[in-house]
């Protein structure tokens, strides 16, 4: 009788013990966050701020030298083509470059265009456009500037990246001087 007692038994202990899950009550996990694309879109708008070098020659009536801090707020818009990016901007630069004490460079302003290679999270573009030169005794000039840049996006939204610009502005101000300026900036930029 107690052979048949335990097999009538063992059936009810087959189940299992834990309670059943109530799916109504099941919260999925949220989405991952969209990683940053490999691919690395470069259109859209970008803004930002820059920090450098400036060193400024004349030549002409006054052989004046200078080189110190320059930096201001950057602009801009691209648009990629796929491998290639196209785009234009505003730079707007603060200085105070004494000139041997003779004169003082004060800001620079640019209008550029930019053309480069995309590298996927990076882009390595040559740039060039117009530029204007205040100083505190000559007053300002136009003139022009050619120069090469690297920026690399660290995130979605923030990219870091350097330029190298040369200046040239003739007869400054009509003073018969010349001012070239060479300008070595870190930039860093929020795209929208």
């Amino acid at each position: 009788m107690t052979v048949s007692a335990i097999a009538l038994g063992v059936p009810a202990f087959a189940g299992s013990i834990e309670q059943p899950v109530d799916d109504s009550v099941f919260v999925p996990a949220p989405p991952p966050e969209e990683p940053m694309r490999a691919d690395g879109d470069w259109t859209g708008f970008y803004g930002g701020a820059q920090l450098g070098y400036g060193d400024v020659t004349t030549d002409g009536a006054a052989d004046l030298d200078g080189d110190d801090v320059i930096g201001g707020l950057i602009a801009g818009y691209d648009y990629d083509f796929g491998q290639f990016v196209l785009g234009g901007g505003i730079d707007y630069d603060i200085a105070s470059i004494e000139l041997d004490d003779a004169d003082t460079l004060e800001s620079v302003l640019r209008l550029k265009a930019r053309g480069g290679y995309d590298l996927g999270n990076g882009l390595l573009y040559a740039t060039g456009g117009w530029a204007q030169a205040t100083a505190d005794e000559l007053d300002s000039s136009d003139g022009y500037f050619l120069g090469a840049g690297y920026e690399h996006r660290v995130t979605q939204n923030i990219s870091l990246g350097g330029e190298a610009l040369f200046h040239q502005f003739d007869d400054f101000d009509d003073s018969d001087i010349d001012i070239d300026a060479t300008t070595l900036q870190a930039r860093l930029s929020y795209r929208f």
